[in-house]
């Protein structure tokens, strides 16, 4: 069996690095905002070229805190409009509902799977004082038309970074996800905010702190929401391998590129080099029997998402719009395995079979 991935053929990779990372925190005796957080916030900062890089316990918090802190600086009010991607993760969209924002719903290109520049100007009114950008599948979503709205119409630029580590970051904050499943994952949950921005730093990091940054004394109403030591350890351990493990996604990205070819099957289309590959994703009419074929055939899938956020009961408000595009990914997606972990003859394996799939007839 391929596994769509494995975590434990993952750690392994950095296993003694790993275990004595987390055996040097143990034997420290200090398990929560210690130095093994500050170094991995330092650390994580130099990677991505931002000033602040501030620890939370995981991504959806990083996203609902960036929120938070830009309502209690004035910049954001509840009752905002925030333009978000139809096409993403429900965890996005909960982070604006959270903060009582209101999120606006933008389709995305059927071509890249991101949301649609093309579009969102349309979806702007008087209300509209931010944007959250999704990085979906590990894929940058930022083109240059949507620095210029944001621009043009004073539009705080947020990204969701949480399937994205290791490309270029963009915008006022950026929201990481470390969940072990990441492209660097952390051994359980745990996220970070980075930005160049001294106050939203300041404010986010009280936040995540009770609400404090001075002991006992509370400007806001905050939450629990740290990163621990053993996770940090580990995190400071796979950062330094993160660049060769997307490199590996890459070339295994570029083999099914050139080498898978069957008519039912719409390979992504990656019109740009700034892509990790956290996701693999294809399109097929016939999802559901391409993936009964590849278990049948010893290859493990998974659907990045079988129902799209406006189709939640969580979001019953939005039974009733239609997304078409947004549902049509929805009923065709279907996630190879791509990852650092991965042999060549599984990656061949998994071409050959895909190759072999029944044509419709």
């Amino acid at each position: 069996m391929i596994e769509y991935l494995s975590l434990k053929r993952i750690t392994a990779m950095h296993a003694d690095e790993i275990q004595e990372a987390v055996c040097r925190t143990i034997d420290s005796g200090w398990y929560l905002q210690g130095q093994a957080v500050r170094q991995f916030e330092q650390e994580y900062a130099a990677y991505t070229g931002t000033k602040h890089c501030v620890s939370c316990a995981n991504g959806l918090d990083a996203l609902t805190l960036i929120l938070r802190a830009y309502i209690e600086l004035g910049v954001l009010q509840p009752g905002d409009e925030v333009i978000v991607p139809a096409n993403t993760y429900i965890a996005t969209i909960l982070s604006i509902t959270e903060n009582r924002l209101k999120p606006i719903l933008v389709e995305p290109c059927l071509e890249t799977l991101q949301i649609d520049d093309s579009r969102i100007e349309e979806a702007i009114t008087a209300k509209t004082r931010a944007m959250m950008l999704v990085n979906l599948y590990g894929k940058n979503a930022y083109t240059e038309r949507i620095g210029k709205l944001c621009q043009q119409h004073h539009l705080l630029l947020i990204e969701d970074c949480a399937q994205s580590h290791g490309i270029r970051v963009e915008g006022d904050a950026q929201a990481h996800s470390f969940y072990p499943g990441k492209n660097l994952g952390a051994l359980g949950d745990a996220g970070a905010v980075t930005t160049d921005d001294d106050q939203l730093a300041a404010v986010i990091r009280a936040l995540a702190n009770y609400g404090s940054s001075r002991k006992y004394v509370f400007p806001y109403r905050g939450r629990n929401s740290r990163m621990d030591e053993l996770q940090a350890a580990v995190l400071s351990v796979k950062l330094k391998y993160l660049d060769d493990d997307n490199a590996r996604r890459k070339a295994i990205a570029a083999y099914y590129d050139a080498h898978i070819n069957h008519p039912d099957i719409h390979l992504p289309d990656d019109n740009t080099s700034d892509c990790v590959y956290h996701i693999y994703p294809v399109l097929c009419e016939r999802r559901n029997e391409l993936k009964a074929y590849l278990k049948e055939k010893g290859i493990e899938t998974i659907i990045h998402y079988p129902i799209p956020p406006h189709h939640q009961d969580c979001y019953k408000e939005w039974h009733d719009i239609s997304l078409p595009v947004t549902e049509l990914i929805h009923q065709r997606e279907l996630s190879l395995p791509c990852n650092q972990a991965m042999t060549q003859d599984e990656v061949e394996y998994v071409v050959q079979t895909m190759n072999a799939f029944p044509p419709n007839v």
